[in-house]
């Protein structure tokens, strides 16, 4: 019996706050030579309970970004430590429409009023832009360029229960067992569509040449090759017994051998010719093994030849282990 499913589910959902300011330069040309790590401060604007403001570098925030223009969001407040998205944009002034430039990547570490380093409660694009790009582009005009500000702070993390909780107990439903190899075995026994005969010493079979050929390459060449008469459409067999060709029969349409045959090591013997002699390696395997687990001091080594002349090495290693044990 299936034990009971238990199914529980729970959501992890942040808080957040969201806002925009929009910063406006104007005299760009004037602001140019304010000096490499020198800004102009927005106005102040608060979001998720916070004050922060944007910087603007019209020479570039360090030396080595003295080529481009700076902009970067700072954290006013004191002493807090904030995780804060942003996307910095430029608006393009012939189309009245903010540009993104620059977006604040989720793996930088938070806003830090608390520590002493100055950088860490100030982040953002230190090359913004280059100078001469920005000097060419329909985002100054006027000699004024306009700075959109997106803010998403996030609060705090609330642990949501799942709104159902249930336990539930799985639909106890027994699966049939395939009865695939039983039609396979009635549709052999009914004859039913048999398209070729079969002749084994003097017995006639009836089977299917589409299911031969598939299972077996051997029948597949003889079915299906230049020596085939579709008039007469029969195959001869004149060096098999019909009881050994009856459970290779059963094997084809079932993968399966025989329960008659279980105990009988003679006919195990003829089935592992058989299998080897139409190329079914997998019937040829479980006869190698059948006959593994039942050797004897009286047969040992006329298997252990029969092993050798068709390439069983498994049984071979079987045969030797065992004579040199009763020897």
């Amino acid at each position: 019996m299936a034990a009971p499913q238990t199914a529980t589910a729970s959501a992890c959902i942040p808080e957040t706050a969201r806002g925009t300011h929009v910063f406006t330069v104007t005299g760009y040309r004037l602001h140019k030579g304010l000096g490499v790590g020198n800004f102009i401060r927005s106005a102040t604007f608060a979001v998720g309970g916070y004050d922060w403001c944007v910087r603007y570098y019209p020479d570039g925030h360090s030396a080595d970004t003295k080529d481009y223009v700076s902009v970067c969001v700072e954290l006013q407040s004191k002493k807090s430590v904030v995780r804060a998205l942003y996307n910095l944009s430029l608006t393009n002034q012939a189309t009245g429409m903010p540009s993104l430039i620059f977006s604040r990547p989720r793996s930088l570490p938070a806003f830090n009023s608390r520590k002493k380093d100055k950088d860490m409660h100030v982040k953002g694009g230190d090359r913004f832009m280059k100078t001469e790009l920005l000097e060419a582009s329909p985002y100054l005009q006027d000699d004024c360029i306009v700075i959109h500000c997106d803010m998403t702070v996030v609060l705090k993390v609330k642990d949501i229960p799942a709104v159902a909780m249930a336990t539930t107990k799985a639909p106890e439903i027994q699966l049939p067992p395939s009865d695939l190899s039983n039609n396979l075995a009635k549709l052999l026994e009914g004859k039913k569509g048999a398209d070729v005969t079969i002749k084994v010493s003097g017995q006639t079979f009836y089977a299917h040449k589409l299911v031969l050929a598939m299972r077996s390459p051997v029948f597949d060449a003889d079915l299906n090759g230049p020596m085939w008469d579709n008039e007469k459409q029969c195959i001869q067999i004149e060096d098999m017994q019909p009881a050994v060709f009856r459970a290779l029969l059963h094997f084809v349409y079932t993968d399966s051998l025989p329960a008659a045959m279980d105990g009988n090591k003679e006919m195990m013997r003829h089935l592992l010719v058989a299998a080897d002699r139409y190329a079914m390696g997998r019937m040829k395997l479980m006869c190698e093994i059948i006959l593994c687990k039942s050797l004897d001091p009286k047969s040992v080594v006329a298997t252990l030849a029969l092993a050798d002349q068709h390439g069983c090495s498994k049984l071979k290693k079987a045969c030797i282990e065992y004579i040199k044990i009763f020897n």
